[in-house]
């Protein structure tokens, strides 16, 4: 069995090498696969939703993956790569002030929106009594996080450890977003 997983952790690499976008959304719409079935099973759903499933793995796919991607792309410009701590400090406060409100909100708003197929009147005003508590959890964890990635872990791997955290970040929001969730107008 360790052949097997050996050869598939070099095709992965390889494929991260040659296609990474590509690459990376496949990976952010599997990790948002696990992310989905374990919130589902923790939040005592006997049968497994597959839309719900489907949505999820298309916002991953489309939206975290591509976004993640170029984010941290960019960041690696503007600091032109540096890891020494005074910079890596600055990497993790400007994601914890830009990209990580940004993607709670947009997962809000999809969950509402897209997911429970809420009107806006009701997402909205989820979103304002919930997104304060929200940003703080994330607050409390997420920079944790960045700080080892942007220190520690190469660029091509960034969003992939991203991607780990934000697969036990999405069972929170998940687990929050179904137990707020008022009954269907």
């Amino acid at each position: 069995m360790g052949s097997v997983a050996k050869k598939g952790l070099q095709h992965y690499l390889l494929q991260l090498q040659r296609h990474p976008l590509r690459t990376q959304m496949i990976t952010a719409g599997v990790l948002s696969a696990v992310s989905d079935i374990a919130a589902q099973k923790l939040s005592g759903i006997q049968k497994l939703q597959l839309k719900r499933l489907l949505l999820k793995v298309i916002f991953g796919s489309a939206y975290l993956g591509p976004l993640s991607h170029y984010f941290h792309i960019l960041l690696d410009k503007i600091f032109k790569g540096k890891k020494d701590p005074k910079t890596v400090a600055k990497k993790v406060v400007l994601e914890q002030l830009t990209i990580s409100p940004w993607n709670n909100l947009m997962f809000m708003i999809y969950y509402g929106l897209v997911i429970e197929g809420r009107p806006w009147i009701h997402t909205k005003s989820k979103i304002r009594k919930e997104f304060p508590t929200v940003i703080y959890a994330s607050w409390t964890f997420r920079p944790v996080v960045g700080w080892v990635n942007h220190q520690y872990v190469p660029l091509q791997f960034r969003v992939i450890v991203q991607g780990v955290f934000a697969c036990f970040w999405g069972i929170f929001l998940n687990l929050r977003a179904k137990s707020l969730a008022p009954a269907k107008p």
